[in-house]
């Protein structure tokens, strides 16, 4: 047995003293890698969790997706100006006529039979029926909000009076028909007159429709 073990041995105190420090270093020891072993639990959670948050990937920081909510919807009504910001600035624009070329001719000669037949009356193009329409009902404002007209008749003081269609070849291909029930119908339903203008209509015949809608109105009047 070596000196050491037997001077131990004769001296029970220092052995105890001895085993006493050990076990204590071996309690020190254990605390501190249980401590340092829920750290590393606790920065994992931590890093899933701002994970989650901030849209991190593997291949770094970016935002998690955002799907643009549809056009006249409720939804699209509350994105605030700093993500229509952000859409914006990530788009491309160019510009676009209003009207094309058989609208903007049916407008010149539409706009010449006002001046003629009525007194103050002008023609708009592509108006929302959202601006000129209101409904109590959410459903059924959402229903026309998004949806226009070729070209608007108004009165001097800007009131709609009669919407125009013009009705080209292949206008009535796919849900087209259906778009215009709805429009007619909420537009009757608000007191404004529809019309529909088909290719082939003449000068003379606009003119002449013209004439028929100013002098009921000014009769009812």
């Amino acid at each position: 047995m070596p000196p050491e073990i037997i001077a131990l041995i004769d001296k029970p105190w220092l052995l105890a003293i001895i085993l006493a420090i050990g076990a204590a270093a071996g309690m020190s020891v254990e605390r501190f890698v249980e401590k340092l072993d829920r750290a590393e639990r606790k920065g994992y959670w931590q890093g899933q969790n701002n994970r989650q948050q901030n849209g991190k990937t593997r291949g770094g920081f970016r935002k998690p997706f955002k799907a643009v909510p549809l056009k006249g919807t409720p939804e699209r009504a509350k994105l605030d100006a700093a993500d229509q910001l952000r859409i914006v600035m990530d788009a491309n624009f160019e510009p676009r006529a209003l009207l094309n070329k058989p609208e903007r001719r049916l407008l010149a000669h539409l706009d010449r039979a006002l001046a003629e037949e009525t007194s103050g009356w002008r023609a708009m193009g592509q108006v929302s029926l959202g601006e000129i329409l209101a409904s109590d009902s959410e459903d059924a404002f959402l229903s026309i909000n998004s949806k226009r007209v070729d070209l608007l008749i108004i009165d001097a003081d800007c009131r709609p009076l009669h919407a125009v269609e013009f009705q080209g070849t292949g206008h009535h291909q796919g849900t087209a028909a259906a778009r215009d029930a709805v429009k007619k119908e909420a537009l009757r339903r608000a007191g404004i007159g529809y019309v529909e203008i088909v290719s082939g209509d003449t000068p003379s015949e606009l003119r002449a429709m013209v004439r028929k809608l100013a002098g009921a109105y000014f009769r009812a009047s």
